[in-house]
């Protein structure tokens, strides 16, 4: 067992140093560069997520607002909302409905933290599709760090990420795991840091 284990900690190692030797830096700073453009025009981020991207949404939403000062939020974080809209409505449709009640508009900025994207022909994260067709629409910035191909987020998005695969068994944790590496990037970046961090300001 331990040797397994071993074989499986070092391949899972090495897999991190590949994807970090494959994201392009570029795509980040062009997120960067979008994010700036919503913060200096007032306007507001809306995370989505799913799953354990719901969980990277609510904790983003924390950094943006305390390290940015940027306006941000996560329908996931208030599960009252959320679970009477899956409930009156149905699951396609909460994000999208949520985003419509948030009145969004062509100066905020919606960010997807997605395995795969979303994808309604093989009926997967319809309720990313239908938000992201929405964003499209009112005009405001749509952004990703998504997995495998990226799904409809990385065809519709203005900045996307794609963290690449490595293998068929890591595709998750990877995709989970990138983007709190690349959101931790964005919000410590001089270009999008308004306040110090505690341990960072503890000499």
């Amino acid at each position: 067992m331990s040797t397994v284990a071993s074989a499986y900690t070092t391949q899972y190692l090495e897999e991190v140093n590949k994807i970090a030797a494959l994201v392009d830096p570029a795509k980040i700073d062009q997120m960067i560069e979008l994010l700036r453009g919503v913060r200096e025009g007032r306007g507001r981020l809306f995370i989505l997520g799913v799953g354990g991207s719901a969980g990277n949404a609510g904790h983003a939403v924390n950094d943006f607002r305390k390290i940015c000062g940027m306006e941000a939020y996560a329908p996931t974080d208030n599960v009252s909302e959320l679970t009477a809209r899956v409930n009156d409505d149905g699951w396609d449709s909460c994000f999208v409905n949520w985003l419509k009640g948030s009145r969004l508009g062509a100066g905020d900025a919606v960010l997807v933290f997605s395995v795969g994207g979303g994808d309604l022909e093989k009926n997967i994260s319809g309720n990313i599709v239908h938000a992201v067709r929405h964003a499209k629409e009112t005009g405001a910035t749509v952004l990703g760090i998504v997995g495998r191909d990226g799904g409809y987020t990385a065809q519709q998005a203005d900045a996307c990420l794609v963290i690449p695969t490595m293998s068929p068994e890591t595709v998750t944790p990877h995709a989970e795991s990138w983007q709190a590496v690349v959101w931790h990037l964005i919000v410590s970046h001089p270009g999008m840091k308004a306040y110090e961090m505690k341990w960072e300001s503890t000499r």
